[in-house]
């Protein structure tokens, strides 16, 4: 199979910031998909003094920073360390999805260079790391308020109908919370929705939040029912 190879400076203009000239690190989306570095977009919106709604219209573009990432050699690694100096200048703790990102950028790199552990060894490690996992459960993440209401009188309201959880937490998710504090059966016997619309079970609530809440105030109004057989 034939392959042609290209030079990262005829791709650079897709991949680098139009506002720092640098290569795109923690890659934003706005309207219209426009991509730069989230940092110097707030930058300019204080500076500029730009309507708060502006910045619920920023989305994390995981995508196009896996992309850059990979494109890049060392960029990654250059970033997390960075990242990880800046805070211990500062004596504060290195945020867990820093942590996380330096564990799957070790692996990755002792995958490439052929660096193979045994299985008590990679055991070990796994188990040292834990706690530090364990103690962040997703708090780094960007977060959601919600308030879950319920519209059916053939199912009880929440005695805390008031959440706050990790934006990459899905429907699926609120589902199963639900059906565990109202001692249902299953799950899968709730419909969620949002301004009466059902939401897909593998929605994350980072997206129903920029595509059904966007120009809304917090709390995102969630409502649950009992699943209804449109057949």
């Amino acid at each position: 199979m034939l392959t042609r190879k290209i030079k990262l400076c005829h791709i650079n203009a897709h991949i680098t910031c139009r506002l720092c000239e640098g290569y795109l690190i923690d890659a934003t989306t706005v309207t219209e998909c426009l991509h730069t570095c989230k940092s110097h977009l707030v930058h300019v919106h204080y500076a500029n003094e730009v309507t708060s709604d502006v910045l619920v219209l920023f989305s994390h573009d995981r995508t196009m920073q896996d992309i850059v990432y990979k494109l890049v050699p060392g960029l990654q690694e250059a970033e997390i360390k960075k990242q990880r100096e800046f805070y211990q200048k500062l004596g504060m703790e290195v945020p867990g999805d820093i942590k996380g990102e330096l564990c799957n950028m070790k692996t990755h790199l002792d995958q490439r260079n052929g660096d193979t552990k045994s299985e008590d060894t990679a055991n070990k490690e796994a188990g040292e790391e834990k706690p530090e996992e364990d103690n962040d459960y997703h708090r780094s993440d960007e977060q959601v308020s919600i308030c879950l209401e319920c519209n059916s009188s053939k199912l009880r309201g929440l005695k805390r109908k008031w959440i706050r959880c990790s934006a990459q937490a899905t429907v699926l998710h609120l589902k199963k919370f639900i059906a565990k504090k109202l001692n249902l059966t299953s799950f899968n016997e709730l419909d969620i929705l949002c301004n009466e619309e059902i939401l897909g079970k593998d929605h994350t609530l980072k997206f129903v939040v920029v595509t059904r809440w966007r120009f809304k105030k917090s709390p995102l109004l969630l409502h649950y029912r009992p699943k209804m057989d449109l057949l």
